[in-house]
């Protein structure tokens, strides 16, 4: 209604004035139903206190729209909204996003990126179950790929299972060895910082069998890190369906709906936003509607960790 109050006036250039009747008419081809008597009866009606609460409202529930990729749906709207202290109801929340026609992404398929080479390669140690009782027991390690116009960009991830928090993350032109192996040292590295490199013996890095998880350099590095290795079996996404689930809500929040990309710099300046913002302040159901880094460290306080976690990757 406001929208029309403030542009039914407006003139082209040519000096056609827009009003009130072929507003309506563009609004209901784009899916917002409304008829010029609805506009003239909310002009002539008293602002009500849920009218004017409700336009504060839809004015909040864009705000962390926006602030979140316009990835949430009404539900992570709703917790977001109340963990700021803004006391909604989440049928409330539903029935704005529908007036505003906003709503939250959907995950597709994820395409197979590595094969196996073949190699003799390191039993299965997770058997499907990422749900370890404190962080740095499971990492998981996988990659996928974003077409640029400039050519195929890999992006690799390396996450703690425990509140799946992206660790480590490289992008590169070239699926090799180099582009796991940085994204597994800048996992170890940020474990370091966050003062919890001593807690490795014993730690699982877990992938799948491509060649860059097999080859001999990445063996080494997890050697020297005192990581022990696992893979699942050959072409089973299920046996690294925690790195598949964060591979395709990186697809689907960043890639498909803030594309086109340009070319590696481009895609790699907007996934260092994403990890930041997926780390940091992206509600994940599983850890309790919380971002992952503060499930790590309402852990460590739950054990008098002297160390906090959380520095931005």
């Amino acid at each position: 209604m406001g929208f029309i109050r403030d542009h039914k006036d407006r003139r082209e250039p040519g000096g056609l004035r827009w009003g009130v009747e072929p507003i309506c008419v563009v609004l209901s081809e784009h899916g917002i139903l409304i008829a010029p008597s609805t506009y003239y009866e909310w002009v002539d009606k008293p602002v009500s206190a849920r009218d004017t609460r409700d336009l504060w409202l839809m004015r909040q529930i864009v705000r962390v729209y926006d602030e979140n990729f316009q990835v949430y749906g009404a539900r992570k709207v709703w917790v977001q909204l109340n963990r700021e202290r803004i006391v909604v109801a989440r049928c409330t929340v539903e029935r704005l996003m529908r007036v505003m026609g906003l709503h939250g992404v959907h995950r597709g398929t994820v395409k197979r990126t590595t094969y196996p080479d073949g190699s003799v390669l390191p039993g299965d140690l997770v058997n499907r179950d990422f749900e370890p009782g404190a962080p740095n027991q499971l990492w998981v390690a996988d990659f996928t790929y974003v077409s640029t116009w400039s050519g195929w960009v890999y992006v690799a991830f390396v996450i703690d299972a425990y509140a799946r928090r992206i660790l480590g993350w490289r992008c590169a032109t070239a699926m090799t060895a180099d582009l796991v192996v940085d994204a597994l040292d800048q996992a170890t590295w940020q474990r370091a910082r966050d003062g919890h490199a001593d807690e490795f013996p014993g730690l699982i890095a877990h992938s799948d069998h491509g060649s860059q998880y097999t080859s001999i350099r990445y063996g080494q590095r997890l050697a020297d890190a005192g990581l022990t290795p696992s893979t699942g079996t050959v072409g089973d996404s299920y046996d690294n369906a925690l790195a598949e689930t964060i591979n395709g809500l990186y697809k689907t929040e960043l890639v498909k709906r803030h594309g086109p990309w340009k070319g590696l710099d481009h895609l790699e300046y907007a996934t260092a936003e994403w990890v930041d913002w997926y780390n940091h302040r992206r509600l994940y159901q599983y850890c309790g509607d919380i971002p992952p880094v503060e499930a790590e460290n309402n852990y460590y306080a739950r054990n008098t960790s002297p160390h906090p976690v959380g520095s931005p990757n």
